[in-house]
């Protein structure tokens, strides 16, 4: 059911967090599925509905900086990146703090958690209704595209999920940037819109680490992941027959084999992820427009190249993860 979020509604998704249950919500980066963080039967229940790897960890989203340090060891560092970043699409993986009682489904049996402020104010007051740390990956299907609209969750979720609260398309547009401090050395281990560049002010040098990983030290690590249901083309130069063109910036000169251009096709076979060739504008755009080009009148996708600078690294590491998929 999807319920627009007013503060009744927020409440009601509150009370059946704290009793148990299971809710989609709004962030600025995506829809989460989001249940208690320190019960481990409500957490189960998101592997369930989402169908989702066990081995797979879910970071868990606090209302403040004061309430992660209730669950996580918080150095120097993370104090300042937090200050920095918090609220916003920055997650940190930092040591479990003994006795904090975060279920262990949550960390998949990691001694370390991925924990984050998000800059949405129907997830800050949902969390802070209900009173605990609330667990979400993305509303979705586990390998699918993430869901950024309240319609998104309903396709892929269905009435597997008791509540939608409703928000509007997500700002962002891409999940948030996971940065390691759990070691000596910061790394990014999945690209999002706060960038190397950006928290270098902050740590010195900071490393990307994207690796496909059989025990992954954060969520969007597995290879196959974001993946439509029809084949992703990367780097198209043109398009073949059956394929719908993700693009890229200009399109004056990407044809189709078969003959014309296209730019010249409708909304069901051609979407510009932006015309502008601004890597915000299309890391917004990119989930939406890859759940819209996987219809029954395409055979695949082919996308065009995207620039690998500041966020078009995490949207090019979403685009590879998919190109993997099905």
């Amino acid at each position: 059911m999807i319920k627009a979020a007013t503060h009744e509604s927020i409440q009601e998704a509150a009370e059946m967090i704290k009793s148990g249950g299971v809710v989609a919500f709004p962030t600025e980066t995506v829809y989460g599925l989001g249940a208690n963080a320190l019960d481990g039967q409500a957490v189960a229940k998101i592997f369930a509905a989402k169908n989702r790897p066990s081995i797979n960890p879910i970071i868990i989203h606090v209302s403040s900086r004061e309430d992660a340090q209730k669950y996580v060891e918080v150095d120097a560092r993370a104090k300042g990146l937090m200050a920095a970043f918090w609220p916003g699409p920055l997650t940190m993986i930092l040591p479990r703090k003994a006795g904090g009682g975060v279920s262990e489904l949550v960390s998949a049996g990691l001694d370390t958690i991925a924990i984050r402020m998000p800059n949405h104010p129907v997830a800050l007051e949902l969390i802070r209704c209900a009173g605990v740390p609330i667990a979400a990956p993305s509303a979705n299907a586990s390998g699918e595209p993430s869901a950024t609209t309240p319609r998104h969750v309903m396709d892929s979720l269905g009435q597997r999920i008791p509540m939608i609260l409703a928000g509007g398309a997500c700002s962002v547009g891409l999940e948030s940037t996971v940065l390691d401090l759990s070691g000596d050395v910061p790394v990014i281990v999945r690209a999002g819109a706060i960038t190397a560049q950006d928290l270098e002010e902050y740590l010195g040098d900071v490393s990307y680490d994207f690796g496909n990983h059989d025990k992954p030290k954060s969520p969007g690590q597995l290879l196959k992941h974001y993946a439509p249901s029809i084949p992703v083309r990367l780097n198209a130069v043109d398009v073949e027959e059956g394929e719908g063109l993700l693009a890229f910036g200009s399109t004056k000169f990407m044809g189709v084999k078969t003959g014309g251009f296209a730019n010249q096709w409708g909304d069901a076979k051609f979407k510009n992820l932006s015309e502008g060739g601004d890597l915000i504008e299309a890391a917004a755009n990119l989930f939406t427009m890859l759940r819209d080009l996987d219809n029954a009148e395409n055979k695949g996708i082919a996308v065009m190249n995207i620039p690998d600078v500041g966020i078009g690294i995490a949207i090019n590491d979403r685009l590879k993860r998919a190109a993997q998929g099905r």
